[in-house]
């Protein structure tokens, strides 16, 4: 009789993560080469200043180019290294640590995909939002897996921290505006124009994807008790309740209502189906918050 091999849940949540970094970071390096790279166009965040970093070694400094190698990976991994130490006292050791591995899987997906000779969007502007999109919803994913792809990611995420109305993508944008400003004084406006467009598309894509910067208010009404301790001893998350009566019943229920992220949300809604399948749930989503309301990017 063959021995059953079952996955705990931790280890399946492990796979799980892997996974959503490993085609997270691959579809990341696959927009910038393949769609971003040859219409010309300069990426957003840390990615845009590993490419003017490029550009400054190979056409200004004439460093040899070795053939089928791209310089990109290398310069993104070298520039995030000081930020390894950030991630470390605002993040934990373990955002971190898959954080460094996402930025070398990253790395080495942007040296060996190849850059097309030719656009694979002859329009420029179906170009910019298209790579925006793709290459924002891949950052998106890594968030979501509970790590990073380095760069801007990683200051956003401890700010958001710390500023709960903050995000990943407000930071992207703020970085942008340096980086196009250089680019401004160097290439053509057009190039310029596009690029400020694919930024946006990128951050919008990447704020939409990013699950856990999303704040829910979550109103739960039953008539069975439990609900609040496993909210608590579970989740995590502080709840206020009272008690209250059914308008057409007049039966006693009791009012629940606490925040989550969107990420959390689901397993929210399984503690409460466990122990009332009768109950009513609403959901207010993107709340905003002020006060003591403690942001999770990592589990």
């Amino acid at each position: 009789m063959k021995k059953r091999i079952t996955i705990s849940d931790k280890n399946k949540h492990l796979i799980k993560r892997i996974a959503m970094a490993v085609f997270g970071n691959i579809l990341f390096a696959f927009a910038i080469n393949v769609i971003i790279t040859p219409l010309n166009l300069y990426s957003s965040g840390f990615t845009g200043i590993a490419m003017l970093l490029r550009m400054f070694f190979t056409d200004i400094l004439k460093v040899p180019v070795i053939p089928g190698v791209d310089y990109l990976g290398i310069i993104y991994y070298t520039i995030n290294i000081p930020l390894f130490i950030l991630a470390y006292k605002a993040l934990g050791k373990e955002f971190t640590v898959t954080t460094m591995l996402s930025i070398a899987l990253t790395s080495i997906a942007m040296v060996f995909i190849p850059v097309p000779a030719k656009p694979l969007f002859d329009d420029l502007l179906t170009g910019c939002l298209v790579g925006g999109i793709v290459s924002g919803t891949a950052a998106g994913i890594v968030l979501k897996g509970g790590t990073s792809g380095g760069g801007q990611d990683i200051i956003g995420v401890a700010m958001s921290k710390t500023h709960p109305n903050f995000s990943v993508g407000r930071i992207t944008i703020a970085i942008n505006s340096v980086i196009y400003g250089i680019c401004f004084f160097l290439f053509d406006i057009q190039i310029v124009v596009y690029s400020m467009i694919f930024a946006v598309a990128n951050a919008i894509a990447l704020d939409y994807q990013h699950t856990q910067n999303i704040n829910v208010q979550v109103m739960i009404f039953t008539k069975k008790e439990g609900i609040t301790d496993k909210v608590i001893n579970e989740l995590r998350r502080g709840l206020t309740y009272w008690k209250g009566a059914g308008g057409y019943t007049d039966e006693d229920t009791y009012v629940l209502m606490t925040m989550c992220s969107k990420y959390e949300l689901p397993n929210l809604i399984e503690i409460v189906k466990n122990i009332d399948t009768q109950a009513f749930v609403m959901v207010n989503e993107g709340t905003k918050i002020y006060g003591n309301f403690e942001k999770r990017f990592t589990e």
